[in-house]
């Protein structure tokens, strides 16, 4: 019989809430039968006591390490969207050798980060993030296509935030960070970064830098401009500029090759179409843009579509429990959650020394406190 495993759930009421579902996924049908859902912790009273009747779980406490402690789960969701409290909190699940899945993005920096690493290998102990797009089944036919040159020879990758509100340094955080792991999905990991950061059109100064919102830490610049080197002379791009949203969005992915051209956007369950079109341009070549479902392009789709969110969380937690129970690592692992810190904070460490940067980054703190 699968083993039942022991679950616990951390959220931070009015800071960061639980994230995109990672509450609830735990009651999923598909996820019930493996799980038990013993405490939830929140120092909210009135979060904490709707999270318990959202979860089913046993038990509350307003200290997650009291609940650590006393309940000793097996695995951990740690819910927050808010920046400030995940390597404190992730130290501590991982510490006592729970495993862990949390909502993106990772932590603040690169000092954070690596210490996760490390102590998730020193405690044997698995991370899943939830970059949703790591998870849906179209990833895998996209690599597929590629890999049989259906675009021929990949040349560019390109990717935008929303630049709604938050554009700029806040968007490559808080959206960018999927598109920077999707990127990574793609191509692997890059080699090297060149970027600027502006505000109000002008490079940004130790001045122009504040604390971010949601926890995010230092941050700055309503414009991003950041491109990647990867191997086999693939190159990658990501922009945001504030207030520049477009509707539909332009919030997505591009895969750019000798042959035609192919579009992911981001999600579990979102849609991602094929151009066959060398010129890139179907207004001149008249060629028409095909939706490629999980058995292909212009072909029916083999799975249900729901709610893209929950379902992409189903598949994560399904995906972290395996990992566990064969020893691997997740789909989207601490190492990936590194990895998408490390090309956001490349963008920062580029401006700063007004240069192209080589990765994985030599400087592990944060950019921007060293900022002239």
């Amino acid at each position: 019989m699968p083993k039942t495993y022991r679950v616990a759930v951390i959220g931070r009421t009015g800071k960061g809430d639980y994230g995109h579902g990672i509450d609830t996924v735990w009651k999923d049908p598909a996820v019930a039968g493996r799980v038990e859902v013993v405490a939830v912790a929140d120092e909210n009273p009135a979060g904490r006591d709707a999270a318990v009747k959202r979860t089913g779980a046993k038990t509350a406490y307003t200290d997650f390490r009291e609940m650590l402690d006393k309940e000793k789960p097996e695995v951990v969701g740690v819910g927050p969207r808010w920046l400030d409290m995940h390597h404190e909190i992730v130290s501590e699940c991982l510490r006592r050798g729970c495993h862990v899945y949390m909502e993106k993005p990772f932590v603040r920096n690169l000092e954070e980060a690596d210490y996760l690493v490390r102590l998730s290998e020193m405690t044997h102990t698995k991370l899943a993030i939830a970059h949703q797009t790591r998870y849906t089944p179209t990833l895998p036919v996209v690599k597929k296509l590629l890999a049989e040159g259906k675009i021929g020879t990949v040349l560019e990758l390109r990717a935008r935030g929303k630049e709604d509100a938050r554009g700029g340094g806040e968007d490559l955080w808080v959206l960018g960070s999927h598109m920077m792991n999707l990127m990574s999905a793609i191509a692997g990991p890059p080699t090297a970064c060149c970027a600027s950061v502006t505000l109000g059109g002008k490079p940004v100064t130790k001045a122009d830098v504040k604390i971010g919102n949601e926890g995010i830490g230092p941050l700055t610049g309503d414009a991003v401009q950041a491109t990647y080197s990867f191997k086999d002379g693939v190159t990658g791009f990501f922009a945001s500029r504030r207030g520049q949203a477009g509707s539909p969005s332009r919030y997505g992915l591009q895969i750019f090759g000798s042959k035609g051209v192919i579009e992911f956007m981001p999600g579990y369950l979102e849609a991602v179409h094929f151009l066959g079109d060398p010129a890139w341009s179907p207004g001149r070549s008249k060629a028409q843009w095909q939706r490629i479902s999980t058995n292909g392009i212009g072909q029916p789709e083999t799975i249900k579509r729901s709610n893209g969110l929950h379902t992409g969380n189903v598949a994560a937690v399904l995906d972290l429990l395996e990992s566990i129970e064969s020893n691997r690592q997740p789909l989207c692992s601490v190492y990936e959650a590194r990895a998408t810190v490390e090309m956001i904070l490349a963008v920062f460490e580029s401006h700063r020394q007004g240069r192209p940067v080589v990765m994985p980054l030599e400087n592990r703190k944060h950019p921007l406190t060293l900022l002239a």
